[in-house]
């Protein structure tokens, strides 16, 4: 049911470029220079007051192609299941899922602009290749509390999807220091799930610049944090084939509805070989109640399964639930190489808790 779960964090990129105040003695001629002449374009809006105090501004406008590769472990839960358009059944008391690793893989257009001296606001548009692999089992109990696995699944899902986003980052620098602190919202539109994914994403860097002896020639190196925030209602329709890759659904099935029934015996045949005072006892009374709980929601959905199977027609399943990540914040770590105050190439590694990710990005920058 988790098998569309894969979501694009496209969204993932910032300008690692910024309004810079040159100090020093090295710096004077180019702060000179800044305050004695004038601003040639129309934005940001100030830039002339900008400069006028010495501030360097990064060109205007910029345009860049950006790649990204994820990988995120998952939580999840609030599971409802049912087939063929039928009643839904909530399984999280008999469901374990023992792997859930959302993937994506991405590249996205982003064209941005300075609309303040300190204020860059920036467009997405995108394709996303997701992935997400899912192990889970049903687990019901025994007379003695007890859980074992009755029947296990798995699959992995491959999709792809259309990014739209948007951003902004005040960020500020002084004698090549700087602080960004990147947000947007991004919708990642997959056909497998009834809505888009939204996503916000908030990225703090700091980072340091370093000049080479080639005028407007740089490199950037920054560490920060990386958290990701998004909509933790999914829902959609898979096969139901889709759930036993490589084996014949029917016979799982039917050899869960099996070993249900024996459990349902077993327990059935402690209760009634109990005394009236055993079965008084809150200890046993609560046994028995959650076995049969959790036995009677395995058998509705088996047999729910079942009858969609035999019905003549592609058997499929309806799900819902509510997922997250594993952690929500990460570090990263970057560098960019700015060839000169138009053409520059980044690259950002982001680890630590269940996410990695990787991105890198060509960038042009020209005056608007």
């Amino acid at each position: 049911m988790t098998v569309v779960l894969g979501f694009a964090l496209a969204g993932v990129t910032d300008a690692q470029v910024y309004t810079n105040k040159p100090v020093g003695e090295k710096s004077e001629p180019l702060v000179d220079s800044l305050k004695s002449t004038p601003y040639p374009y129309a934005l940001p809006i100030w830039g002339d007051k900008a400069t006028a105090l010495g501030f360097d501004l990064p060109y205007s406008a910029g345009l860049s192609v950006n790649y990204l590769t994820q990988e995120s472990e998952l939580v999840i839960n609030n599971i409802m299941v049912g087939f063929n358009g039928g009643p839904q059944y909530n399984i999280d008391e008999i469901i374990r899922i023992d792997e859930a690793i959302a993937s994506a893989n991405a590249i996205n257009f982003r064209p941005d602009i300075w609309v303040f001296p300190f204020l860059n606001v920036y467009g997405l548009l995108g394709k996303v290749s997701t992935s997400t692999k899912i192990g889970a089992g049903v687990f019901l109990p025994d007379s003695s509390n007890v859980w074992s696995e009755v029947a296990s699944f798995g699959t992995t899902a491959k999709f792809d999807g259309t990014v739209m986003g948007i951003g902004i980052t005040p960020t500020m620098g002084v004698g090549g220091g700087w602080i960004a602190l990147d947000m947007n919202f991004a919708w990642t539109d997959i056909s497998a799930l009834d809505k888009p994914v939204k996503t916000f994403v908030f990225g703090p860097r700091f980072g340091k610049s370093f000049k080479f002896k080639k005028p407007q020639s740089q490199l950037a190196i920054w560490a920060g944090g990386f958290r990701v925030k998004f909509s933790s209602e999914t829902s959609g329709t898979l096969p139901l084939v889709e759930l036993f890759p490589g084996a014949d659904p029917q016979a799982k099935v039917d050899q869960a509805i099996i070993n249900v029934d024996t459990k349902q015996m077993n327990v059935d045949d402690w209760w009634s070989g109990l005394s009236t005072i055993e079965q008084a006892n809150p200890v046993n009374k609560a046994k028995y109640e959650t076995a049969n709980r959790a036995l009677t929601t395995a058998g509705e959905l088996l047999n729910a399964a079942d009858a969609a199977l035999n019905d003549g027609e592609q058997a499929t399943v309806q799900y819902s639930l509510d997922k997250g990540f594993e952690d929500a914040w990460n570090f990263i770590i970057g560098s960019q190489y700015q060839l000169n105050k138009h053409w520059m190439i980044r690259a950002e590694y982001g680890f630590l808790g269940s996410r990695k990710q990787f991105l890198t990005s060509l960038q042009y920058r020209f005056g608007l």
